[in-house]
């Protein structure tokens, strides 16, 4: 059996290595001082892009990109912050997160917290909460995935936690050409991933940057 891969994908940031702003709430999932559509513009320009509801869309490197999010993915691991904006012990069970009846991954996720609460499924997405060190995470995530690859879905500071155990395989952070300013970094410079990191940099008409990282 081929190895079970720890993969980034699509995983989006600003010129100046921001991917989420401070102040996150329900109304506003990145924080109150960050528009996605300035972020994500390249992606939801694709034909593949999930939740088109018109025809066209570009074609290309981008919609390649799109299309592959989902290749040989078993299971996700992200955040909490990424599954919703509560913060500290769980004040309302009934509320079960940013994604809908219908969410995007269609695999099991694994969202690290440090308040545990039943697993639910929507769809054909279970959610399972866990509070454990990114090895242990990735175990059962791998363990979920029966054969297929993980993505980490992010957000910034769980993506880091990964880096720092040194646990990842691949990334691929597509760079938009906006400046945020202020809010969580993934980077100061892509640069510093170079010491475990193959890197390719391929500029898209589009306007984004693709960096693609594998493991040397």
């Amino acid at each position: 059996m081929a190895r079970q891969l720890l993969k980034v994908q699509n995983f989006n940031v600003s010129s100046d290595g921001i991917a989420a702003g401070e102040d996150q709430s329900l109304e506003h999932p990145f924080g109150s001082h960050i528009d996605p559509a300035r972020i994500f513009a390249w992606c939801g320009a694709t034909a593949s892009w999930p939740t088109r509801t018109e025809e066209g869309g570009s074609r290309g490197l981008d919609d390649y990109l799109v299309r592959d999010f989902s290749h040989n993915i078993g299971a996700e691991i992200m955040g909490r912050n990424k599954f919703g904006p509560q913060r500290g012990p769980w004040q309302d069970l009934e509320w079960q997160g940013w994604w809908g009846d219908e969410p995007p991954f269609h695999t099991p996720v694994f969202v690290l917290t440090h308040h545990l609460r039943p697993s639910f499924t929507l769809s054909d997405t279970t959610f399972h909460f866990v509070d454990a060190d990114p090895a242990t995470v990735l175990r059962q995530a791998r363990e979920a995935a029966d054969g297929k690859d993980v993505r980490l879905g992010g957000g910034v500071t769980t993506i880091r936690e990964f880096l720092d155990a040194d646990l990842v395989d691949s990334l691929h952070v597509a760079v938009s050409p906006v400046k945020l300013g202020t809010g969580l970094k993934l980077w100061e410079s892509p640069e510093e991933l170079l010491d475990r990191f193959h890197l390719d940099v391929v500029p898209s008409p589009s306007g984004v940057t693709h960096h693609l990282f594998w493991r040397k």
